[in-house]
């Protein structure tokens, strides 16, 4: 028996409130900002593609290691789009970012695979540090905007961010295996375009939102990174099994579309969650005398003005005029800070020592396979 006009129209409007709705709610947004940084990870696999460069272009150990701080100078040097995202919308420095990373990482792929004439040693650590300072806009973009819509759990918003960041390198390898298998240069090219892919497919869903705390605001935080740590104990068996076993291409493409199936699996609780906000929304403007504030978040303005948009001038203004630690400070007044200035010498002598592992790690793992094949 068919539908009556009316139902079919009412379904259909509640299918696009509610579609609205998700797609402009902060957990969503949420949803996306992971999305965006679990693909931000080109330079921690640097060592997977370096010795394509070195072989394909002619260079000695020293040359890369140039190379390779280039890529490092550019990956941390954040104080850019921190300045930039103090003045235009978060999701202007995301699309920044995407631009740099489809340049940088493309005119490596065209040296490598040698569509171009071969560049100069100072052409190519440029590109590299573009391409891998599109990192920093991509962390700056989605980070800060998570946290300043999470104002009351940023520890735990930070975490899980985070994670997603460090995920970031290993779901690369595998999504790469996926769909090209083992080429070093392809996975170069795979840099260039899919992190901005999904970047420009998440855009629009990242702005800074005026909100209040939810009641289980926290228990969701804490069950996605539940599915954070599913996503990790899958990458590590999956690693060590790849290093056990021969894999063909189709069984690494099975093993790619398990990571895709459980990085969108968060998916299926916020969208649980917000029907539920949505029904409550509904209910509320039917009842307004219901109206209460852990609803009131929902209500949130789609064409509010970022806290990102504030007038430069006054960012300059108040640059030595810093409020008390652990209140809110502008990137200028954090740089003129006694606080930033000790953790960044600690995290530059910190980090330093881990960065060179990482960058040379392909190599070191290259060279004691060939010691345990000539031993063995």
């Amino acid at each position: 028996m068919a539908m009556p006009e009316m139902t079919r129209d009412s379904v259909c409007r509640a299918i696009w409130s509610f579609s609205l709705h998700l797609l402009t709610s902060r957990w969503f947004m949420t949803f996306s900002s992971l999305m965006i940084l679990s693909m931000a990870g080109a330079t921690f696999i640097f060592g997977l593609y370096s010795g394509e460069i070195k072989s394909s272009l002619g260079y000695d150990q020293t040359t890369l290691n140039l190379i390779s701080f280039f890529k490092d100078l550019g990956g941390n040097l954040a104080i850019i789009s921190g300045l930039i995202m103090e003045i235009i919308p978060p999701r202007a420095v995301l699309a920044i970012g995407a631009i740099l990373n489809v340049f940088g990482y493309f005119m490596i792929w065209l040296a490598v695979t040698g569509r171009i004439s071969k560049p100069h040693v100072w052409q190519m650590c440029l590109y590299i540090c573009i391409g891998a300072n599109s990192q920093s806009f991509a962390n700056t973009g989605a980070t800060v905007t998570c946290v300043k819509n999470f104002p009351n759990s940023r520890g735990i918003v930070l975490g899980l961010l985070k994670g997603a960041v460090g995920l970031s390198g290993a779901i690369m390898t595998q999504l790469y295996l996926a769909f090209y298998g083992d080429n070093g240069k392809s996975l170069i090219l795979l840099i260039s375009w899919f992190p901005v892919l999904v970047s420009f497919f998440f855009l629009p869903a990242i702005r800074i939102m005026k909100v209040t705390r939810q009641e289980n605001e926290v228990k969701m935080l804490y069950n996605l990174l539940y599915f954070s740590l599913g996503l990790a104990g899958f990458l590590l068996i999956m690693i060590i099994i790849q290093r056990k076993l021969t894999f063909d291409r189709a069984e690494y493409s099975l093993s790619g579309a398990v990571v895709l199936v459980l990085i969108f699996s968060p998916l299926v609780l916020i969208i649980r969650e917000e029907v539920n906000l949505w029904k409550s929304k509904r209910q509320v403007a039917t009842n307004f005398s219901q109206l209460n504030v852990s609803i009131q978040m929902e209500n949130i303005p789609s064409s509010a003005e970022p806290e990102s948009t504030t007038n430069w001038k006054s960012c300059f203004k108040n640059a030595f005029k810093p409020p008390k630690r652990g209140e809110d400070h502008t990137i200028l007044q954090a740089l003129f800070n006694i606080d930033m200035l000790i953790l960044f010498v600690v995290t530059t002598f910190g980090v330093g020592g881990t960065l060179t592992a990482i960058d040379n790690l392909g190599q070191i793992g290259k060279s004691y396979a060939i010691n345990f094949g000539y031993n063995f």
